[in-house]
């Protein structure tokens, strides 16, 4: 549910910045997939406001694979978009680009690992993208990316423990990052898995106000060259 407060910082974004890729992990791939496929912020918006979010509940796999199909036949990228799945028993991040994408994907990279259900997918169990690094900067890099936005609302446990014992992808110095982060501590674990209408409209309203402040630091605003 974090995810809200990414819709927030693109509102913010969205009449400055038109990306050129864009990549994604966890929730914050079906914000990308929703915003390649040609979503206005404001739809976006209703996306989460919809209080049918409401029936995601974790160690059920249905509703949120029902939401996956959902997303994945109402958007169609228009800009090149890659999502991350992690591979499992191996720990092994994939990245899935553009018609190679399906709804299985969807679920898949929004899975969180003991939470929901694994996915299988060409043979392999794939959980949530965002296991090991909310932020998938080294997949941009892949799709050709030499600029970014990082925006990331999710730093903290269990991606920085896990980061330390297992290996996995990581961008090189030559990615030029503007990175976005909560200017304010979004809520508790229960909050990232139950939806609430009031917590999505105080973190899309947070989101915003630190997509503002971040457009102080994208010095480049011809629109040409971010993800």
């Amino acid at each position: 549910m974090y995810a809200a407060w990414e819709v927030g910082v693109w509102k913010a974004l969205a009449p400055h910045v038109q990306p050129d890729v864009i990549v994604g992990a966890s929730a914050g791939a079906w914000n990308g997939w929703a915003i390649a496929g040609g979503a206005a912020p404001e739809e976006l918006e209703r996306e989460w406001l919809d209080a049918s979010l409401a029936t995601l509940r974790v160690l059920r796999a249905e509703p949120l694979h029902k939401r996956a199909r959902d997303l994945w036949s109402r958007f169609r990228p228009c800009v090149p978009f890659g999502l991350v799945v992690v591979e499992t028993p191996r720990f092994r991040e994939r990245l899935v680009r553009d018609a190679e994408i399906t709804w299985r994907h969807l679920a898949a990279t929004a899975s969180i690992s003991g939470l929901f259900p694994p996915v299988r997918i060409d043979g392999h169990l794939c959980v949530d993208g965002g296991l090991l690094g909310a932020l998938p900067l080294w997949a941009a890099q892949e799709m050709g990316a030499t600029r970014a936005i990082g925006v990331n609302c999710l730093r903290g446990f269990p991606s920085r423990m896990l980061r330390k014992v297992l290996w996995r992808h990581s961008p090189t110095l030559e990615l030029e990052v503007v990175s976005i982060v909560p200017s304010e501590r979004l809520g508790s674990l229960r909050d990232s898995v139950v939806w609430s209408r009031a917590k999505i409209e105080r973190w899309i309203e947070l989101g915003e106000r630190d997509g503002k402040q971040a457009l102080r630091s994208i010095t480049n605003q011809s629109n040409a060259g971010y993800v």
